[in-house]
């Protein structure tokens, strides 16, 4: 069985990138296009994985990261950074908020797929073959 990711963008072109990508390599990702949206679907659906943009309207990323680890029953879910935040003391920010880790925009589709599987339980990361 896929992971579940759940990813929460704002951007219709990043979404679109990201959830084709996703798609492409057999995944089911759930969309998210606010972050009050993306904090009820990760309660509500449990994902392994959250890929969260962290420059947002209304509630960002590290708002959304906080309420995420705020839910003891998504403790084990890893949260990503998918962002363009890409200055010194940006990477330092993104972990000491609570986040498993970043991808960096624009995102890279040659690559994308491989830094997900990183942060993907080891029984759930499978091979990646491009479409």
């Amino acid at each position: 069985m896929p992971a579940r990711i759940l990813v929460i963008e704002d951007n219709e072109d990043n979404m679109q990138l990201i959830a084709y990508l996703l798609r492409a390599h057999g995944f089911s990702p759930e969309l998210a296009y606010s972050g009050a949206v993306g904090v009820a679907l990760a309660v509500a659906k449990r994902p392994q994985l959250i890929l969260l943009d962290i420059r947002m309207p209304g509630m960002d990323g590290y708002e959304v990261a906080a309420a995420v680890r705020g839910h003891p029953e998504l403790a084990s879910t890893r949260v990503v950074a998918v962002t363009a935040s890409a200055m010194v003391g940006d990477r330092e920010r993104i972990v000491a908020a609570g986040f498993d880790g970043y991808i960096q925009k624009p995102i890279d589709p040659e690559r994308f797929i491989a830094e997900v599987q990183r942060f993907l339980p080891s029984e759930l990361a499978h091979e990646a073959t491009l479409p």
